[in-house]
């Protein structure tokens, strides 16, 4: 997928600057305790030389040293520099303590936001991407609260204070220096009109890396079996050498615009001041600690103005970064919403009325389906690939919004019941179900506290999960690796009913639960399946006909339409799409027997 973003104009990098500033509103009180200290640093840093000049004035220039003036000034000096270090120590770590609650608060409300994403959102957007910005995104963040605004605020005192002394020690010459004013302006507004792009880029590329870096560990079976090693690599270095570029393409305009644009500044400011004390030397003497003072706090001056330049590099960074969170944030593709009506579901009935549904807004996959699933019965859903079974369950669990046609249960609209009561009352068994890093008893449980182990053992049992388990050497605390990858499909499909009938769901969802286990498991667990679905409304996608001839109601679908629907012995009586279904499925069976 192409993350193309349209370029940040100043209007919008302001937008997102004062977006992200509301996240300090929580730590006002922590941000005035910290600007104090900052504040009590930069005195701490301007009064240095205004002494030193006082001194040379004072007490070198007229040979005049008192013992008692001389000691005096230096314990002054010296004590105010340790004051300097303590205060700025603490300031540090204030500032970094509210940088670090912030992306902390920042990190939760994006991953807050992915969780309520609908499925429509993580089919046009590449996992690696989500991660990006939730990760690398937010660290750069971070990095602009930790340093950039930091440094920002020190320049923005020392320039007030470092002006303040200087109209103490020459009114005329800081009048004519207020002309660099305008020219730091000048050059920081250059720089981030032109870097935006750059930036913007490289977060891009980096988003595209770790895309292609995720498909590649998901598919790494798939890769290796049909060779495909190579290809990734040169993708990949592809997309590297994008990245390298662009990364190239800022340092080479950090380089030329950054440094060198302020030393030039600094450079010209110190020979004209220079010029300035030398010129006015022919008509009256000139103080040196006045000439030491100002050179020196013109040096102050620049000393924050230069860090703030080489920062404005993490600023445009962040706000890039944050205006592709905050695009995360605000992205419309929620999962439905419910009216959370305080309904609950009792019978488990199931109605599809009339429902259309397409999933980009122009070809519908679903086309008028209309069926039911009275309370215990099992309506089995078969068809070719691309039929719309899945777009059923997808539907009926509530991943998808429909607009067209309706769906209810016990004959109330699926969108009136809450959340929690659809998903308490259906269970799902998938294809390829998912296992979490733990160990069997959580991936059952699910972290669920009202569950007892008994309760865990006795659905394991239910469904045959407990032959296999008990032969394990740690049983139902052994470790479960990502995905479940040292499991076979079978017991991982096992351990996935086992987690679904602990709840006792009402209704059942099947999607084609049985295709990835062999033959002598699959006859092991049919009887647990019909226990099963006793008592329980239960959808089916079937790809094993045999698996399905004991339901109520078979519904065959082709490009999602309903074209016949009946029992297992009426469809094979109308001769038509089912019954040939079957026929091939019974003739590829006799010739691999």
């Amino acid at each position: 997928m192409n993350e193309k973003q349209p370029k940040l104009t100043a209007k919008d990098q302001w937008f997102v600057l004062k977006r992200l500033l509301r996240y300090t509103i929580p730590h006002k009180g922590s941000i005035t305790v910290a600007l104090i200290l900052l504040t009590m640093t930069i005195t701490g840093t301007i009064l240095g030389p205004l002494i030193i000049q006082r001194f040379i004035d004072d007490y070198i220039t007229p040979m005049n040293f008192p013992k008692s003036d001389i000691i005096w000034i230096a314990a002054i000096y010296i004590g105010l520099q340790v004051f300097i270090v303590i205060v700025s120590y603490f300031q540090l770590i204030r500032f970094q303590d509210i940088a670090l609650k912030i992306i902390q608060q920042m990190r939760i409300d994006v991953f807050s936001k992915v969780q309520g994403l609908g499925m429509t959102y993580f089919d046009q957007t590449p996992a690696g991407s989500i991660v990006s910005r939730v990760t690398n995104d937010t660290e750069s963040i971070k990095e602009m609260f930790v340093s950039v605004i930091v440094t920002f605020l020190q320049a923005v005192f020392v320039l007030v204070g470092v002006y303040i002394a200087l109209f103490s020690l020459d009114v005329k010459l800081t009048l004519i220096s207020l002309v660099l004013l305008p020219l730091f302006v000048g050059v920081i507004s250059i720089y981030r009109y032109y870097s935006a792009d750059f930036y913007q880029d490289i977060r891009e590329r980096l988003s595209q890396l770790n895309a292609k870096i995720a498909e590649s560990l998901s598919g790494m079976g798939i890769i290796q079996v049909f060779r495909q090693e190579a290809r990734l690599e040169d993708e990949f270095d592809d997309i590297n050498e994008m990245h390298y570029r662009a990364g190239m393409r800022n340092i080479k305009f950090d380089g030329l615009l950054l440094s060198p644009a302020i030393d030039l500044l600094y450079m010209g400011a110190v020979v004209f001041t220079l010029g300035y004390f030398g010129f006015a030397s022919f008509n009256s003497p000139v103080e040196v600690g006045v000439l030491f003072a100002f050179t020196t706090l013109l040096s102050r001056l620049f000393q924050p103005i230069q860090q703030v330049m080489q920062r404005l590099s993490i600023f445009q960074q962040a706000l890039v970064s944050a205006s592709r969170v905050f695009t995360l944030m605000d992205d419309p593709k929620m999962e439905p919403t419910q009216e959370e009506k305080d309904i609950q579901v009792q019978d488990g009935k199931i109605e599809f009325r009339d429902v259309t549904f397409s999933y980009d807004g122009k070809t519908d996959v679903l086309k008028n389906i209309s069926f039911t699933a009275n309370a215990g019965e099992t309506v089995a859903l078969v068809g070719h690939t691309g039929s719309g079974k899945s777009s059923i369950i997808n539907l009926l669990m509530r991943f998808y919004e429909y607009e067209r046609g309706n769906i209810l249960i016990d004959g109330v609209s699926l969108k009136a019941y809450p959340k929690a009561e659809l998903r308490e009352k259906m269970g799902l068994v998938l294809q390829d179900p998912f296992m979490f890093y733990g160990d069997i008893t959580s991936n059952i449980r699910l972290h669920n506290d009202g569950l007892t182990e008994e309760e865990v053992r006795e659905a394991a049992e239910f469904v045959s999960a407990n032959e296999f388990i008990e032969k394990l050497p740690h049983q139902y605390t052994q470790r479960v690796t990502e995905r479940g990858a040292t499991f076979s499909s079978g017991q991982r499909q096992l351990i996935a009913f086992a987690r679904t009938i602990v709840t006792n769901p009402k209704i059942l969802v099947l999607d084609e639960a049985t295709a990835n286990i062999d033959t002598e498991t699959e006859v092991a667990i049919q009887a647990s399946l019909e226990k099963m679905r006793k008592g329980r409304t239960t959808i089916a996608i079937a790809h094993r006909l045999s698996t399905i001839q004991d339901a109520e109601l078979i519904l065959v679908l082709h490009k999602g339409e309903i074209v016949e629907r009946g029992t297992h012995q009426e469809l094979l009586m109308q001769k038509g799409l089912y019954h040939m279904m079957y026929e091939l499925q019974n003739s590829s069976a006799e010739n691999a027997g």
